[in-house]
């Protein structure tokens, strides 16, 4: 069986200097790949890469169970979920508002409402306030709210523990925990190795655009 989403030879390069180099993995179904490295290592680079913010630069091939993958296309693009540095809120809307604009914009449910997935990152009480009155980790938890609304085969998650505190890490733990549960997978960034033990996972370090090493 060929494994859910395999990357071969992803290589990128800015102003000439190599950021990524002949990146080679895989990503099996129901599984986390945590890539770990130092600021400047390629992980934010290679997370922009995998979901088409990037431009390749380079022949390089991903696909998704043995079919090529193109996130720039509308068929693919509906098979995963992006979250950046960046939490990609309105700030002038409320919180109902913004999961309520992403339903509509992403065109994909997952029989959740926005008032259901609100109480379940914690932000219940908050429907009706602005985006720009929340603090960073509760604008944190309103993105991650995002992830109950759509059923995606991939999520690719950058940094998705920061701003966040005890009880916010653990939110994410668990929103792991569910998106294995339905035979979904996730690549993920992180500065420390947060994912939850229980999780089938590997561990992807990076060091100057290369992979340095692979652990379970």
């Amino acid at each position: 069986m060929s494994p859910m989403l395999n990357i071969q030879s992803l290589t990128f390069h800015r102003d000439q200097l190599p950021i990524l180099e002949q990146l080679q993995f895989s990503l099996e179904t129901a599984e986390v790949v945590l890539i770990q490295g130092h600021n400047g290592s390629g992980k934010t680079t290679l997370m922009k890469l995998l979901c088409g913010l990037l431009p390749r630069q380079e022949d390089f091939v991903v696909s998704m169970h043995g079919q090529p993958f193109d996130p720039n296309q509308t068929r693919d693009r509906a098979l995963f979920h992006y979250l950046g540095h960046q939490n990609g809120l309105k700030l002038e809307l409320t919180c109902l508002e913004n999961l309520r604009f992403y339903q509509q914009f992403s065109g994909s449910q997952s029989g959740q409402s926005c008032q259901q997935v609100l109480e379940q990152v914690g932000l219940d009480g908050y429907q009706f306030s602005p985006a720009s009155q929340l603090s960073a980790g509760q604008k944190k938890r309103l993105a991650l709210a995002r992830l109950l609304l759509t059923s995606r085969t991939l999520w690719l998650l950058d940094e998705p523990y920061s701003n966040l505190d005890l009880d916010g890490i653990a939110l994410v733990d668990q929103l792991l925990r569910h998106q294995i549960s339905t035979g979904g997978s996730v690549i993920m960034t992180s500065h420390g190795s947060f994912v939850p033990d229980v999780l089938p996972h590997r561990i992807i370090r990076l060091n100057h655009g290369r992979i340095e090493g692979v652990a379970q």
